[in-house]
């Protein structure tokens, strides 16, 4: 046999394979409906470790873990075939949510930034929003806590930076609140190295850790400089200026060298020419914009072998696109980790309905962070 003859073998099992799945398909929406009927959960744990079991038995040795992947693949494939429209409460809420939201972003609200005049965090809301009101606070849970007294409508916060990943703490804040993520934006970061005179020995840095930790490569070449951490860039160039030394310096915008009038030694010292961090923009309340093509959310699972899996099987099998996946451990609960998962997705596909609808029955705790777009 030549390679022809062995290609139309071939294609004779595959359309066995597909004929055969059909009806396998088709056999499943029958049990989903007998399930329903009867008030029976369509997951049955024990009847696939049962199934799992039996067909690895009859299989050759040499592909017993591959028909243990596709078959707990296919088990994937028929709890979605089988699950398709329902809709659960957390899917109403986001249909609720859709309905209520305004048809048009506001251009104007008052927003809570981190930092001062000059932030990074203040020409990413520049970028969100056509005439901001901005309030500016010291901290992250300072923005946190103006949104929940409703004393901003909106925070802006950094989440990740191409370089150095993301930034600790955020997304988990937002759970925390039961807040919502209703835009975000990249921002371009050029660090500069500010400073009230362009001469004289500098013998300490000021600025935010993400920037020192983007800067590794300048800093080193700099010497025995101290690194002190402040909250916020702009406060690192505030704190300079303000300074009654002459041997300080902060890793800080060009912005802030206009504002608090230093002295640029140094522009783009950052390690990447192409320093993008990711701001989002948030609300105390779930609101989805047309155009919404995002979605966050954070999950636990059980820890257990394939768990992860049947997640990102459900994905694959959608065909929805993850943009993000991270593990962080939960403090106090030993081999737990919770996931973040950025997913692409129209907020109005039949894929994210369903997804929204199945997610949280394999999951051992979780929660939408929101539907958006990103603001290029």
């Amino acid at each position: 046999m030549n390679l022809s003859d062995y290609r139309k073998e071939i294609d004779q099992i595959d359309g066995e394979i597909v004929r055969l799945f059909q009806e396998r398909m088709d056999v499943s929406a029958k049990i989903a409906v007998y399930k329903k009927e009867q008030a029976m959960p369509i997951a049955q744990p024990a009847r696939e470790r049962e199934k799992l079991a039996e067909v690895s038995g009859r299989s050759r040795e040499d592909l017993r873990a591959y028909i243990r992947v596709l078959y707990s693949l296919l088990f994937e494939l028929s709890r979605t075939y089988q699950e398709k429209g329902n809709r659960t409460e957390l899917y109403r809420r986001i249909e609720e949510a859709v309905e209520h939201t305004p048809r048009l972003f506001p251009p104007t609200a008052t927003v809570a930034c981190q930092g001062v005049e000059g932030a990074y965090a203040q020409i990413a809301c520049e970028k969100l929003f056509k005439n901001p009101m901005i309030q500016y606070f010291r901290s992250v849970r300072g923005v946190f806590s103006a949104v929940e007294a409703d004393f901003c409508q909106y925070g802006i916060l950094p989440v990740e930076n191409g370089g150095v990943g993301s930034v600790k703490g955020i997304y988990g804040l937002v759970a925390e609140h039961g807040f919502s993520i209703v835009r975000s934006t990249r921002l371009k970061v050029d660090h500069c190295l500010l400073a009230k005179r362009d001469h004289g020995e500098i013998r300490e840095i000021f600025s935010h850790e993400q920037a020192l930790a983007q800067s590794t490569s300048f800093l080193k070449s700099l010497g025995d400089v101290k690194l002190t951490v402040c909250e916020n860039t702009a406060l690192a160039a505030q704190r300079v200026a303000l300074s009654d030394r002459d041997d300080v310096a902060a890793l800080s915008s060009r912005m802030c060298a206009e504002l608090y009038g230093l002295q640029i030694l140094h522009s783009g010292v950052q390690d990447e020419g192409n320093n993008h961090t990711r701001y989002i923009c948030i609300s105390k309340h779930t609101e989805i914009y047309p155009g919404a093509d995002r979605t966050s959310v954070m999950m636990t699972l059980p820890h257990k072998p394939g768990a992860l899996y049947k997640v990102l099987a459900r994905l694959y099998a959608l065909g929805i696109n993850l943009l993000k996946l991270e593990s962080r451990p939960i403090p106090e609960r030993d081999f737990e980790f919770m996931f973040y998962l950025d997913l692409e997705t129209s907020v109005y596909s039949p894929e994210f309905a369903q997804l929204m609808s199945e997610i949280e029955g394999i999951c051992s705790e979780f929660q939408y962070l929101g539907s958006y777009s990103e603001v290029l």
